[in-house]
């Protein structure tokens, strides 16, 4: 039997007090187990607060598409940044990837900026760091955010490739074309994020960086998260997984069974405008009812029964 070995993480936390609250929420309900912070959020401060109040384990989601940089420097005059002065956004920055408009070392510059930022707020730097709308694994960004993972000793973050995700005819054609996307890219940062050091194997002792063995949230997220998808997406990434790993050799400890699980959340209480964001204001995805559903959806009674059924065990990236 392979023991599973849950990480659910709450995007956004920082976004504005309405993220913040929705986000304590659903860890105070044991819905959420693990935090991303925004540190170019309205809210950042408030949600370091809360966190160390109620002992939630927090990690960095590093942002580089919207709102404003940390980094002093960078504010103006940058690649980095639009006409107006703000990050290009989730589809603009990747337009300007693909340009050759972006300085990497600018890039490496606002990474650890906020990297520092972030042990400014928390008092430690990130057990795990991912991406904000998955721009951590996008060409050359991938090298670069390897780099300041290595440099910071920064030992997990987030691989974005569901399994099954092709089979989930629910998402829309152009969000499907967006998430195949982050697909591509994820699986072309393995071996960049192999040849920095870092394993995939959240198990085995490494003194590079690692990522859970699946990760899950694409097909989950806002209007098409459910119990019963969540439970479905999560019992056949564990068939998939356990079908194509090799017994462990009878020499090992049973912890060489454990299987381990991201699943990325992002409940929360839906923003108020002017209130929140990372600089500019809220926006359509931070005011959505979609917001308020995933809380509502994590938080039921069914879903936490399920996750007992199947002895899964909830923690955090610190737990492993």
């Amino acid at each position: 039997m392979f023991q599973v070995k849950l990480i659910v993480t709450g995007d956004d936390f920082g976004y504005c007090p309405r993220r913040n609250q929705g986000i304590v929420d659903c860890f105070l309900a044991g819905a959420v187990s693990n935090v991303s912070l925004l540190v170019n959020g309205s809210a950042a401060a408030d949600a370091a607060k809360l966190a160390r109040r109620y002992n939630i384990p927090i990690g960095l989601h590093a942002n580089l598409s919207e709102g404003s940089p940390v980094c002093e420097v960078l504010k103006t005059n940058s690649s980095l940044l639009n006409e107006d002065g703000f990050f290009h956004g989730k589809m603009g920055f990747r337009t300007a990837l693909s340009k050759g408009l972006l300085n990497m070392s600018e890039v490496k510059q606002e990474l650890k900026a906020q990297v520092e930022l972030f042990h400014e707020l928390t008092g430690h730097l990130p057990p795990h760091m991912d991406g904000h709308q998955h721009v951590h694994v996008l060409p050359e960004v991938r090298n670069v955010f390897a780099e300041v993972l290595e440099e910071y000793g920064i030992k997990y973050t987030r691989v974005p490739i569901e399994p099954g995700l092709h089979k989930c005819d629910w998402i829309t054609p152009s969000l499907m074309d967006f998430y195949l996307g982050v697909e591509e890219d994820s699986l072309n940062t393995v071996d960049v994020f192999t040849s920095h050091g870092i394993s995939i194997n959240i198990c085995v002792p490494t003194s590079g960086c690692r990522w859970p063995d699946i990760y899950i949230g694409l097909s989950t997220m806002g209007k098409n998260m459910s119990v019963s998808t969540i439970w479905s997406a999560i019992d056949a990434a564990i068939v998939e997984f356990t079908s194509k790993a090799p017994s462990p050799p009878v020499h090992l400890t049973p912890q060489s069974k454990t299987v381990t699980i991201e699943l990325m959340v992002h409940p929360g209480y839906p923003s108020v405008p002017p209130i929140g964001g990372c600089g500019e204001g809220p926006d359509d995805f931070s005011q959505s009812w979609e917001r308020l559903h995933e809380l509502q959806t994590l938080i039921k009674p069914e879903l936490q029964s399920h996750y007992k059924t199947r002895n899964i065990q909830l923690c955090s990236f610190k737990d492993l």
